[in-house]
């Protein structure tokens, strides 16, 4: 299986493992439109190129890989995790998320009552006379991961000279799955991983599939600092001061209430990685699924749209931004990296209408005739985790200590 091929989108799809799970359960999976699953391998035979195939890995496989753990199945308009919903509007659809637990109060003040802890019917009717426009201007002064499905506009920054992080120092902020990727496939290349939680916010995913999250965080450090403890504090600042690289995955107004400066950051040489839903200057928040919906990334069967893989805009973000942090500008200065999912995403898309090949079934299984080739529509398969993913904090004062950060 070539990892670059680039001229038959329907195969990087069927061997992804994506196709399997875009459909209904009760129907035959589907061929996503568009080339997310090309633009996967060919990020990935980047990354194998940037670091001498030290980290060789099929991009393509990386989009269905959580489900390969968790054993989910295409669910329709329900997404494969279960936690967002394509619902129509008056105008067209929608993708809607309840994933936190605060999420089901949030969406009850988004549509004005009380929806106890079930609100899909409160905001299916809610939406059912509301535009989408009106959703996302609520969604964001709510801070809903919510937006209509829309088609737009997407230009993700390109990787530029290559470079080795052997050694160098990530210290990651981020969460869930788009960010730890980035942060693992460096890890991969040989870069030293620090994660760091707060307290109060420690990584969603460590009550996910344990399993997945080894694979993500195995061999990594893992460090737990309150910012509201002045100490802390600093000793938060002092961490970043001797980082490389910087992956976060929040609205920069939070950071700088951390007292987190990403200009001095890339005043000093060092790379910042922003992975936000819509980019840096929006306000809007969104998970992998909604946020693939809402940038156009859908499927269509003879009853409507249906969601496209597992939370697909997180794997693919990962691996764009483990691109962009393998290069550097070729003068040595800093470079502070905008990675917006949402535009990650709609840069994948073809023009609205682009034929896709439709599933049939031979024997046990499903297969596609694509433009070169007949093609068995395989399952998501995992890698085998390397490594322990370590407890909460479990090494803040040798991280702290090994840095003369603190005594």
């Amino acid at each position: 299986m070539s990892p670059c091929r680039t001229d038959d989108p329907a195969r990087d799809w069927a061997e992804s493992g994506i196709a399997s799970l875009t459909g209904r359960l009760d129907g035959p999976p589907l061929v996503p439109p568009g080339r997310a699953a090309t633009r996967a391998r060919e990020l990935g035979a980047w990354i194998a190129a940037a670091t001498d195939d030290a980290v060789r890995l099929d991009g393509a496989a990386l989009l269905s890989e959580r489900a390969a753990f968790t054993g989910a199945h295409r669910a329709g308009t329900t997404s494969v995790g279960g936690a967002c919903r394509l619902l129509p509007t008056t105008d067209g659809w929608a993708a809607v998320s309840c994933a936190r637990p605060d999420d089901p109060l949030l969406l009850g003040a988004l549509v004005g009552s009380d929806v106890g802890n079930d609100p899909w019917p409160a905001v299916t009717t809610w939406l059912a006379e509301h535009s989408g426009a009106e959703l996302a201007e609520r969604a964001e002064l709510l801070g809903v991961a919510a937006g209509p499905v829309a088609s737009p506009a997407g230009t993700p920054p390109q990787p530029l000279e290559p470079r080795s992080v052997r050694g160098l120092l990530v210290v990651d902020f981020s969460a869930l799955w788009a960010g730890p990727l980035c942060a693992h496939l460096l890890g991969l290349a040989g870069a030293r991983v620090v994660k760091v939680e707060t307290p109060s916010r420690p990584d969603g995913a460590r009550r996910g599939n344990a399993e997945f999250y080894r694979l993500l965080h195995g061999g990594h450090e893992s460090v737990v600092l309150d910012p509201a403890d002045d100490r802390q504090r600093r000793e938060m600042a002092a961490l970043v001061d001797a980082a490389d690289i910087v992956i976060e995955a929040s609205r920069p107004r939070a950071l700088i209430g951390f007292g987190l400066d990403a200009g001095r950051v890339v005043a000093r040489g060092g790379t910042w990685v922003s992975i936000t839903a819509h980019g840096r200057e929006s306000m809007r928040i969104g998970f992998g699924d909604d946020v693939a919906a809402g940038a156009g990334l859908i499927a269509h069967d003879a009853r409507g749209p249906v969601f496209v893989g597992d939370a697909l805009a997180d794997p693919l973000t990962g691996l764009t931004a483990a691109a962009l942090s393998l290069s550097a500008p070729a003068d040595g200065s800093g470079v502070l990296w905008d990675v917006s999912m949402s535009a990650v995403v709609a840069a994948t898309l073809e023009a609205a209408g682009a034929p896709v090949p439709q599933a049939y079934r031979r024997g046990d299984s499903w297969w596609v005739q694509t433009s070169s080739a007949t093609v068995e529509i395989a399952a998501p398969r995992p890698r085998v985790p390397q490594g322990d993913a370590a407890p909460t904090g479990r090494d803040t004062a040798k991280v702290l200590a090994e840095l003369g950060i603190r005594s």
